[in-house]
């Protein structure tokens, strides 16, 4: 009989093409959990995915030391994508608060992180810094999708310095900037099925950089009365714009 290793199948991500019938070598970082932590065995029932919107049945072939195969078995189109496509664009804060932003965001079902470095940034990032950090990012992304159900990664772009950004990116539906010294005037702006966000660094964005954005048409909003962390201020943002026009909805509570 296979065994399942808890209610929820372990999921894995296989940057390969998935054939029903045919055996994979799962990645390392995959494999060692899958071996290491979870004591899989031959036999043992799993998920893999792609990132094209597949998932496929899966149990373990073989376990020999931190390598592990597959067998994959019938694949099957499940979406649990939202139907607000979200655009972050996310000035890079210090330390390992990216990681969090980049597998929370993910989690919230946004589909495209742009790490951008602004005036008042403490990050500074030199060309091979900034592919390792990309390639990093990235690996936190396909974590986030295993574990939430995700089958399509989110693409997440090279940094680069905000203004180039803001000088060569095309307006494809609202744009939206969080600026906490914004005061709130007016009806909310409209959102439809795009929309692309702007996050700050920690100390803010210069006078001449907001003056950017709104030539580039982002339009300031404010959440709430209180200055929130960058990566506070991330989270938020996304929350509110799924549960507002995604698919991020409370279920009704029974009395």
């Amino acid at each position: 009989m296979k065994r399942e290793f808890a209610k929820r199948l372990t999921r894995a991500y296989v940057e390969a093409a998935l054939r029903p019938g045919s055996v994979v070598e799962l990645p390392a970082a995959a494999a060692a959990h899958l071996a290491k932590v979870l004591r899989a065995r031959s036999g043992d029932a799993l998920v893999l995915f792609g990132g094209d919107g597949l998932e496929f049945a899966a149990t373990v072939a073989s376990v020999r030391g931190s390598r592990v195969t597959a067998a994959v078995g019938e694949g099957r189109e499940v979406d649990r994508e939202s139907p607000l496509a979200v655009t972050l664009v996310q000035c890079i804060p210090r330390g390992d608060r990216m990681d969090f932003i980049v597998q929370k965001a993910t989690e919230l079902g946004v589909v495209r992180i742009i790490p951008v470095l602004s005036q008042r940034s403490v990050v500074r990032l030199d060309e091979p810094q900034a592919a390792s950090k990309t390639a990093h990012w990235r690996s936190v992304a396909v974590n986030a999708c295993e574990q939430c159900g995700r089958n399509r990664l989110p693409a997440i772009d090279a940094p680069r310095q905000l203004m180039r950004y803001l000088g060569s990116s095309p307006t494809t539906g609202p744009r939206l900037l969080l600026e906490p010294e914004f005061e709130a005037r007016g009806a909310a702006h409209a959102v439809d099925a795009k929309v692309e966000i702007a996050i700050g660094p920690e100390g803010g964005f210069a006078a001449e950089e907001l003056e950017a954005f709104r030539i580039s048409g982002f339009a300031a909003h404010r959440l709430g009365p209180r200055i929130l962390r960058t990566e506070t201020a991330a989270i938020a943002a996304l929350a509110w714009l799924q549960s507002s026009f995604g698919d991020l909805k409370a279920l009704p509570i029974k009395a």
